[in-house]
């Protein structure tokens, strides 16, 4: 170890900043005091001490033996209220949102890092497509064109009667009833409109400190669009890592440029339904109608076009703090297609004697356009990814650097199996007994034969995954065979060994390195998925029919088999988006449930909206200028020393605060993390940002770092950063979990396994604390400025 600077007792005052990781934490806990101040800060994210050390500022001396622990506490963030939990149906688009940052590094290769950016946003923008076209086939093809022309099904469903084609009444024409039907994805999309734009203002809105301009300096790296198309001017910042860049943790003005983008694209898919299935009734009788409807499509087509030009012009400017607002053209976009919209819907209303609705909505080819548009886009975003990551290829990146392409594939699966789900669900339910295309008795009311091919495909899926479930089932078992004698090892120091003990420990630690095995999953997952959809587009274009019918004639096994994969799979798909539903209704009510969901989303909300503006919003954009804001406050007000702790994901909000920091801070930080994703989750799966490279960067930038960690913890481990130019290797020696084998007199009950959990618990977590203030420098003389704690007075308020 390098040479220890002044002891803590002659060091000055000290910070223990404490950040918490996945699923939260309360201030009392992480405190271990019942009485704990929220010294700044507001009921979503803040800052909380104990009572008895409110007015640290004031008495340093009382601190010279230990530092001021200090807790940040973000969980509300993402598992706050209720109505969060409703996130989970948007799950989709926050996966879309994922493949964004997860493109290779690359240096001065800015053209391919532009496309892999265009590219996953084209992907993220067809997710927005497919939810409006599955709204729009429940509501506009399976209730208003279908049922509504069936008798029986309106018979079925007396709340359709207004529309009952049979009634003939006033809004029983196909126009009309479409038009109604419209409502229903128009309210959709404006749903999602409102909560972007609400949750925009709370999160992006957070402005991150300022003032690391350096003139002069040599220009950023290609690490992202925006560096790499100079928007910024040459020169203007001094080389630093992406996370670190000002205007990283400020995503306004993207957001509000792909908001508009996604909302107007919304409003258009509504339009051309409405004006695809009008029009192709007004071509068999030319006059006044047809020419409206193809204006009307004319202008749907041109404003879709300017809808992709917003998409794919710009992407993230992060090298400055860009604070502009976005052109009126942009402004106006998603009002200019609610007009055309609006228009449409009229011209969809208005008398047509003799229009009849038979068969499917025109227009339902839709789906495999974009089925086929999404997987183009994927295998285009996997060359991209396979170019970028050609110059050198890191043996920990997951997937060989395709885990973008991978992640986007599985992102179209997911929104595939939600908007198929619907279909189907809300088909079987309006047409009573029958099976959907089959010709069973009853209305015969069935949603594209396409979305039938793409749950069929979802048992041989699931079948598919069977092969690598057992394999990794299996490895696991033998790999804790093999860890019993290092577990003996690890104990030697035990009386005597205890088979069951040992194979308890000796499994936990075979469990947690499953972890490592997820990039095959996923490669599995996203290969089975491309090519099954690709198949079963080629099986509903060739055949015209659903499955159980497009084998009739064949061996009567494979007719079977065809038939039993589509009744299990519309079930399946079915059941799948029955259960988010559930999910989200359970954890509305229950908080323990909602507390679950949150989990989820603090591991997959980390990451600014880059893609897709309905995703949802980065935590992170809060969370990272709250902790800079403090680590600078400190710094500069005592001049004291600090060292920052993070558990679990709060060590990946303390490494992004700590790059925002401006180089004289860092150089007085210390960094603690312990359970720690940064290299096995982060560093593998999102390599242009937490590569070897970025953290040895930051190993090299702050004062000093130590990693904690345990062989059976599934989620943190060990950051892999080697002692350099005299630092000591980051990674302390692995811990033992648990602590003692068997009962001693300083643990006379048996301990627990703890994994992932209580770190603090164990010694040597106080050990490695107290040395990283060791090594710390001393603190700086500095004028004080006014304590936010003292200036509350007496009403300072407690949480205890």
């Amino acid at each position: 170890m390098s040479p220890a600077t002044p002891a803590p007792q002659s060091g000055g005052a000290a910070l223990e900043l404490l950040v918490h990781g996945v699923g939260g934490a309360t201030p009392q806990d992480m405190l271990d005091d019942p009485r704990t101040v929220r010294i700044t800060g507001d009921r979503t994210a803040a800052m909380h001490r104990r009572a008895e050390d409110l007015d640290a500022e004031d008495h340093p001396e009382r601190y010279a033996a230990r530092p001021v622990p200090e807790a940040y506490v973000w969980s509300n963030l993402t598992s706050g209220d209720g109505a969060r939990a409703l996130w989970l149906l948007l799950l989709p688009f926050m996966v879309a949102n994922l493949a964004h940052w997860m493109r290779p590094p690359s240096q001065g290769r800015p053209g391919l890092v532009r496309t892999y950016g265009v590219l996953v946003r084209l992907v993220a923008l067809t997710l927005t497509v497919l939810l409006t076209a599955a709204a729009c086939e429940v509501a506009l093809d399976l209730t208003a064109w279908q049922c509504a022309a069936s008798a029986a099904c309106t018979d079925a469903h007396s709340w359709l009667g207004f529309l009952s084609e049979a009634r003939g009444g006033w809004w029983s024409a196909p126009g009309r009833r479409l038009a109604v039907a419209a409502l229903v994805p128009t309210l959709l999309v404006g749903l999602l409109w409102y909560l972007s734009n609400r949750t925009w203002s709370a999160y992006e809105a957070q402005r991150p400190p300022s003032g690391y301009d350096e003139p002069g300096a040599p220009a950023g790296s290609a690490d992202t669009e925006s560096a790499d198309r100079g928007d910024d001017g040459p020169g203007a910042f001094a080389v630093r890592p992406a996370l670190g860049r000002p205007g990283f943790w400020y995503g306004r003005r993207l957001v509000a440029r792909l908001r508009a983008a996604h909302t107007a694209a919304g409003f258009l898919t509504v339009a051309a339904a409405l004006a695809t299935a009008a029009a192709r009734h007004d071509d068999t009788a030319p006059g006044a109608g047809a020419v409206v409807g193809r204006a009307l499509l004319s202008a749907v087509a041109a404003l879709a076009v300017l809808v992709l030009w917003v998409v794919c012009r710009r992407g993230r400017s992060e090298r400055r703090l860009d604070q502009r607002v976005e052109r009126a053209l942009v402004s106006w976009l998603p009002g200019a297609s609610l007009t055309v919209l609006a228009l449409t819907v009229l011209y969809a209303g208005w008398a047509r004697p003799g229009w009849t609705s038979q068969g499917a909505l025109p227009g339902n080819v839709a789906f495999g356009g974009l089925t086929l548009a999404q997987g183009a886009l994927v295998v285009a975003l996997g060359v991209v990814a396979l170019l970028l990551q050609r110059p050198r290829v890191d043996g920990r990146t997951a997937l060989r650097g395709l885990g973008g392409p991978a992640v986007a594939m599985l992102a179209c699966a997911l929104a595939g199996v939600m908007s198929g789900g619907v279909a189907q669900r809300v088909a079987d339910w309006l047409d009573g007994p029958a099976t959907p295309g089959m010709g069973d008795r009853g209305p015969r009311i069935g949603p594209p034969v396409l979305l039938s091919w793409q749950a069929s495909v979802i048992p041989v899926l699931l079948l598919l995954l069977l092969v690598p479930a057992v394999l990794l089932a299996v490895r696991t078992v033998l790999a804790g065979r093999r860890l019993r004698a290092l577990v003996e090892a690890d104990y030697a120091a035990a009386d005597e060994g205890d088979p069951v003990r040992t194979g308890q420990i000796a499994a936990a630690r075979a469990r947690a390195s499953l972890t490592d095995s997820a990039p095959v999953l996923v490669g599995v997952v996203s290969g089975a998925t491309l090519l099954l959809g690709a198949g079963s587009v080629a099986g509903a274009w060739a055949s015209g029919n659903v499955p159980g019918r497009a084998f009739d004639g064949a061996h009567p096994a494979i007719a079977s088999l065809a038939t039993a994969t589509q009744a299990i799979g519309s079930w399946m798909i079915g059941f799948g988006f029955l259960l988010f539903v559930t999910w989200g209704r359970r954890a509305y009510r229950d908080a323990s449930a909602r507390r679950t969901i949150g989990i989820l989303w603090d591991v997959g909300t980390f990451w600014p909206r880059a893609a897709h503006p309905f995703a949802p919003p980065c935590y992170a954009e809060r969370a990272v200028p709250d902790l800079t804001w403090r680590m600078s406050s400190w710094t500069r007000s005592t001049g004291g020393r600090l060292v920052i702790s993070g558990h679990s994901q709060g060590s990946v909000l303390a490494a992004a605060a700590v790059w925002q920091l401006p180089p004289a801070t860092r150089r007085r930080v210390a960094l603690l993390t312990y359970g720690s994703p940064l290299e096995r989750l982060y560093g593998r799966w999102f390599p242009a940002y937490f590569g070897p490279d970025a953290l040895r960067g930051l190993h090299r930038t702050v004062h000093c770092w130590t990693n904690l960690y345990r062989a059976t913890d599934p989620i943190g481990g060990p950051v892999r950063v080697p002692a350099e130019d005299g630092r000591p290797a980051v990674d302390a020696a692995v811990l033992l979990d648990p602590v003692a084998y068997g009962r001693t007199r300083a643990h006379p009950l048996p301990e627990p396994i703890l994994g992932h959990s209580d770190y603090q618990a164990d010694p040597a977590f106080a050990r490695r604390r107290g040395a990283l203030l060791d090594r710390l420098p001393p603190a700086v003389p500095h004028p004080r400025e006014p304590n936010p704690a003292a200036d509350q007075g007496s009403s300072g308020r407690s949480s205890g």
